[in-house]
């Protein structure tokens, strides 16, 4: 069976994503940085699907690390069909002017400089084989802005623009690209946004259904199996009570 490749696999979309491609018989190559997490999981799919898994733990943000970590791949893993660049976070909520540096950094190095090192790393091999499938896992906040929102909607902003390039220079080798951009959903993102805070998260989804990393992955997974000549190109995906970036109906 043909491999994806997933990054950011130990939790929420990642981890949902693999867990559906596993269901449908691919192999897996799952990335993370949390080594015992992607491990074990990497041993329940294994247990639980009749499909071999490859674990990679390396950081996304370091760019000789992530080229390492794709180097000399054995079979079945060497021939990536679907690369699922999932990996990335929001960290903080603060003004541009009170804005952390060090979160900056980590939204940028890992949202736009991450998601570049792993693209060329598996890429030119689909470019060899005239065929593959880049799925970009993107944001409502890749096509909006909300107050507070400065840094992370930017990142966001550029990993649309980033994949409406690669399909510009892809189309010619075959390869399709796809940006899911979901809303609010409910995974470790706001944990990790609010630095730990779960009460400051918990309330981001109170009052409303949120999407689930379930929803988000089988969303992924209908794009990735469309027939050879149709690329679902931009797929939006938002709960039923929100209707923007601002605005969220609850009870």
């Amino acid at each position: 069976m043909p491999t994806v490749c997933i990054t950011g696999a130990s939790s929420g979309f990642g981890k949902a994503c693999a867990a559906i491609f596993a269901d449908n018989g691919y192999d897996l190559i799952i990335t993370a940085r949390r080594a015992q997490e992607l491990h074990d999981y990497a041993q329940e799919l294994r247990d639980t699907h009749a499909v071999q898994v490859l674990p990679l733990v390396f950081d996304v943000r370091d760019a000789a690390a992530t080229a390492a970590a794709f180097e000399g791949l054995q079979s079945p893993f060497r021939e990536i069909a679907i690369l699922i660049n999932n990996a990335g976070l929001a960290v903080g909520r603060d003004s541009v002017d009170a804005g952390v540096i060090e979160d900056w950094d980590r939204m940028v190095d890992t949202n736009v400089k991450g998601l570049l090192y792993v693209t060329r790393a598996v890429v030119p091999g689909m470019v060899e084989r005239k065929k593959g499938h880049i799925i970009n896992v993107s944001s409502l906040a890749g096509q909006e802005v909300y107050p507070g929102g400065n840094v992370y909607c930017a990142t966001k902003h550029a990993v649309t623009a980033l994949s409406k390039g690669m399909r510009m220079d892809l189309v010619q080798h075959g390869i399709k690209v796809t940006n899911i951009s979901p809303g609010l959903a409910e995974t470790e993102f706001s944990v990790v946004r609010f630095k730990g805070d779960k009460d400051k998260a918990d309330h981001v989804y109170a009052g409303y259904t949120p999407l689930s990393a379930q929803d988000v992955a089988e969303v992924i997974w209908f794009a990735a199996s469309r027939p050879a000549h149709v690329n679902l190109e931009e797929l939006t995906i938002l709960p039923t009570a929100q209707s923007d970036s601002r605005t969220v109906v609850k009870a």
